[in-house]
């Protein structure tokens, strides 16, 4: 899921596919589907993939229309933290990564030691994408990746891996015959996009392929190494469970105010378990559902994953579930207000942006930008302004 379907849901923007748009001018997508292969073609072999090589490429690839249809319903994603981290983080599960962890002692050392990153943050990954490698997905990948570039949704994102597809295909790296995973075009244990894998893909066990759907040794090392590359800060914290005083800032709280560890415990927030980072250390706190819910501690790691994947509620759910891995305990719950419901979420995102708010479209979800603007709606009210869409809040507008 790195630039993942998450990405794709939290798009702002819809463009149909049979107009002539700036979007579909620009990325060459839309038309008729002849001429949109032909196009991938020739930009194809302009990189340097041979004419005979894009020919068997190109001429299988078929429109996935299911893919489109996932695309556009998402549901699951928009649960709230506590509903979604419940259901995604069983005591099996726990158990299970444990054991991986135990069992691949040797790889998790060298993650650590030559990425830098923690085996907690790996197993995490290949527990939520793929079930440690048990479920990849059905879709072919090949298809799927060209039917979204040609939808003009999210062009840039995906014409540059169909395109990366057929230089693997070149390498003989993927074949588009047989090579299936979600239907977002992502690849392997630790669902990689392709353009990833060509740039950054680790042949861990020396084979001579990077194989990310039947080596972990691979998978693994791939997927350290594209944190790495998105800056993730070798042996450091990204996630620290804290308690905060009830007369706090709320307005502070959120991904959009850093302060040090040092300032944040002048202001009477604590860790529940354990100790913190360095006083200096630059950190937020994040209250996934409001002031009476859970809170956290987050550090430059944790804002590295949405390179993974731009899912809040995942993220935050992936980097807790990280944590547990190694060793912390259950959060605390608390008693979270209610929330929103998804049509309560567009009345609520609709009067936002009737006062000027950009809430980064009417959609539902509560993304980034939805955040940020009931937070700041929140302190003009004189209300908690901790971030977390409530009836109560929807009521004054």
């Amino acid at each position: 899921m790195r630039l993942s379907f998450i990405a794709a849901a939290f798009a702002t923007f819809m463009a149909s596919p049979f107009i002539a748009t700036p979007v579909a001018a620009q990325h060459g997508c839309g038309g008729s589907w002849s001429s949109f292969i032909d196009g991938l073609r020739t930009e194809a072999v302009r990189n340097g993939v041979p004419s005979n090589t894009a020919d068997r490429f190109f001429s299988r690839l078929r429109q996935d229309q299911g893919v489109l249809r996932s695309d556009r319903a998402q549901g699951f994603f928009q649960r709230p933290f506590v509903d979604f981290s419940q259901r995604l983080i069983s005591q099996s599960r726990l158990n299970r990564a444990r054991q991986v962890m135990q069992d691949r002692a040797s790889l998790f050392r060298t993650v650590e030691g030559s990425y830098g990153v923690s085996p907690g943050i790996m197993l995490a990954f290949l527990a939520f994408e793929t079930d440690f490698g048990a479920f990849q997905g059905d879709v072919n990948t090949a298809n799927a990746l060209a039917t979204l570039a040609h939808d003009c949704r999210r062009p840039e994102i995906f014409r540059p891996q169909i395109l990366a597809f057929a230089e693997l295909y070149h390498r003989g790296e993927l074949d588009p015959a047989t090579t299936t995973g979600a239907w977002a075009g992502e690849i392997g244990m630790v669902q990689m996009l392709p353009r990833d894998i060509m740039n950054l893909g680790v042949d861990a066990d020396g084979d001579g392929h990077v194989d990310l759907r039947g080596s972990m040794p691979d998978a693994v090392l791939s997927g350290a190494a594209l944190l790495r590359h998105h800056g993730w800060r070798p042996n450091q914290q990204w996630m620290h469970e804290v308690a905060i005083p009830s007369n706090l800032d709320y307005s502070r709280t959120g991904l959009r105010t850093e302060l040090s560890v040092s300032e944040w415990e002048r202001m009477g927030v604590r860790p529940r378990h354990g100790s913190l980072p360095s006083g200096g250390t630059s950190a937020s706190v994040i209250l996934p559902q409001g002031r009476n819910g859970p809170a956290f501690m987050i550090f430059d790691n944790f804002r590295v994953l949405f390179d993974w994947n731009q899912s809040f509620t995942y993220v935050a759910t992936a980097a807790y579930f990280a944590t547990r891995i190694e060793g912390a305990p259950v959060y605390t719950v608390g008693n979270p207000d209610a929330g929103l419901d998804q049509n309560q979420m567009r009345r609520l995102q609709s009067a936002l942006q009737a006062r000027g708010f950009d809430v980064g479209g009417v959609d539902g979800i509560l993304g980034a930008g939805t955040r940020a603007a009931v937070q700041d709606m929140q302190q003009q009210l004189g209300m908690p302004a901790d971030g977390w869409p409530t009836p109560a809040l929807l009521n004054r507008l």
